[in-house]
């Protein structure tokens, strides 16, 4: 395919899978459970964070992360006592544990009494892209006494990660096309500005369609990947995430 053909047969994909009933078995429909945007962020933030794995897996320990936050995720940010933090103890997904949602839990406590909250921290770039920014949202989320295991659950570009979690959690916030699936609750970043979540579905099927050529899923591929998609929507790059996910997952394309 040529560039014009490969852009009309990705835009059908984004326009079949971009739909609610996407929601469904995504991850994002957890944030879905709240109207106030600083709910829907903290409780979008914590399962990007666990999202890796199975995702009924996935879905389900997002949702007892949200029942040991009563869910009220803000109120239990700001109003928490230690004797609540006690309670997430027993939490466990994979690799992240009740120590390390603990320490989740003061860092936004510290994001929103001392940086303006979360989007506030993402939103002071006008980079092409965010990936620098995401590195300085990881030094600010760590300026806090923490354990150093925790470090290794918000990935740094600057080490070279493609940080899948962190980029879609930014597509959930920024975009908004009125599909009824990504919020667009954050107007200070463009969706211009995004990187797709490179994961192995998107990867394998950005390879098959030679939207990428690296091998490995890194920063070094999240930049070729969004030089390509830059160039079927500079406007909105990240739209293709639907189409190479669903393509993946769901044709096994």
């Amino acid at each position: 395919m040529n560039l014009t053909e490969l852009k009309v047969f990705l835009d059908e994909k984004v326009i079949a899978y971009n739909q609610p009933k996407f929601v469904e078995s995504d991850p994002i429909q957890i944030p879905y459970q709240f109207e106030q945007k600083e709910d829907i962020e903290i409780s979008a933030f914590l399962t990007a964070t666990i999202a890796w794995g199975n995702r009924k897996m996935i879905n389900n320990n997002a949702k007892k992360m949200m029942n040991l936050l009563g869910n009220s995720p803000y109120d239990f940010v700001m109003q928490h006592s230690e004797e609540d933090l006690e309670s997430l103890q027993s939490f466990v997904h994979r690799t992240f544990n009740g120590t390390d949602f603990v320490f989740f839990i003061k860092a936004l406590q510290n994001i929103y009494k001392n940086h303006g909250g979360l989007e506030a921290v993402f939103a002071n770039s006008e980079a092409t892209n965010l990936q620098h920014t995401i590195s300085e949202f990881k030094e600010v989320f760590f300026s806090i006494p923490h354990p150093e295991r925790t470090r290794k659950h918000v990935s740094d570009p600057k080490k070279g990660s493609a940080a899948k979690r962190i980029n879609m959690f930014l597509r959930w916030m920024v975009r908004n096309d009125t599909a009824g699936v990504d919020f667009g609750i954050w107007k200070s970043i463009s969706p211009s500005q995004l990187s797709c979540p490179l994961d192995v579905h998107s990867g394998n099927v950005a390879r098959k369609l030679g939207l990428l050529k690296r091998k490995q899923n890194d920063g070094k591929a999240l930049l070729e990947l969004d030089t390509a998609l830059r160039k079927l929507d500079p406007n909105d790059p990240v739209k293709y995430d639907f189409a190479l996910f669903g393509l993946g997952v769901f044709e096994k394309f």
